[in-house]
């Protein structure tokens, strides 16, 4: 029986790709830095990400992986175990890596990590299938202080618009990427159903969780300023963040896609019904 790999399965995409698999009755192996703390369905057999060790990769037929490095250094040693066993990749890519552009021209240095391992695997002789998502919409967390806090979220790019994507919407889509023909050589550009910008996204946020919310416009710096001051945020992220941000502004507003109803056979889900899904985590019921 064929096992299916899969990296990061304790993320937000990396698990639901793992549990998906392990419901349809595929063998599972995934990756965790702590396998007794993955809280995976029990069919699915965890084990550290050391690719040398015994038995890693026996049997794997195809591996999902994604990137949380912050260096694009590990990955040419994981490349080389996976194309000594591994027929097909399927990669979630990240950071606004451009299709078709070398990586040192990439705009900014997470595109340049990726394309950095997407240019190995589409080289190292394997299938391959690249996923480029959309902002997920567990992003939206990040408000969730202020949320509970409040009826506003104060930030900056208020304007912005995005295409946020449910996480497992990407999995779904992932799941069939690995186990059904016709995906080598393709690259999916994955979006949610909808073009929003950051302001309305919180008001959509409000009304799933029977809350009035509203968006308070910061400037660049006082966003910064509060970002640095937030204990959870890490702090080298921040100045990439803000950068992307404005060059995000500055470029034409993004285009929803239908990939992933034109693969699944499903429609993308709305941010209505995830944040409904998350309203404990959101605050919903704190007032």
């Amino acid at each position: 029986m064929s096992t299916y790999m899969v990296f990061g399965a304790t993320g937000n995409v990396g698990r639901r790709v793992a549990e998906r698999l392990a419901w349809s009755g595929a063998a599972v192996r995934a990756t965790s830095r702590n396998p007794a703390a993955a809280k995976l369905p029990r069919s699915v057999d965890v084990i550290t990400p050391d690719l040398a060790a015994p038995g890693a990769l026996d049997d794997v037929e195809a591996a999902f992986l994604m990137w949380p490095f912050h260096s694009a250094e590990p990955a040419r040693p994981i490349v080389d175990a996976l194309k000594r066993r591994v027929r097909h990749v399927v990669f979630m890519t990240g950071g606004g890596a451009l299709p078709g552009v070398a990586p040192e021209e990439q705009p900014n240095p997470v595109a340049r990590w990726h394309a950095t391992v997407e240019q190995l695997i589409e080289r190292s002789g394997m299938e391959w299938t690249v996923l480029s998502p959309s902002t997920f919409m567990t992003n939206t967390l990040w408000w969730s202080d202020q949320i509970k806090a409040g009826d506003s979220v104060r930030g900056a790019f208020g304007s912005l618009a995005m295409t946020p994507i449910h996480e497992d919407d990407i999995a779904a889509v992932a799941v069939h990427a690995l186990t059904e023909p016709g995906h080598d050589r393709r690259r999916h550009t994955l979006t949610g159903p909808e073009v929003l910008t950051r302001a309305e996204q919180v008001r959509l946020i409000g009304e799933a969780i029977g809350r009035p919310l509203h968006w308070q416009e910061s400037t660049p710096a006082q966003e910064r300023a509060r970002l640095l001051a937030d204990p959870g945020f890490p702090d080298d992220f921040i100045d990439e963040l803000l950068d992307g941000y404005t060059k995000m502004a500055a470029a034409p507003p993004p285009e929803v896609t239908s990939t992933v109803r034109d693969i699944t056979g499903a429609p993308a889900t709305t941010l209505s019904a995830w944040a409904a899904e998350h309203a404990d985590d959101l605050g919903g019921d704190q007032r």
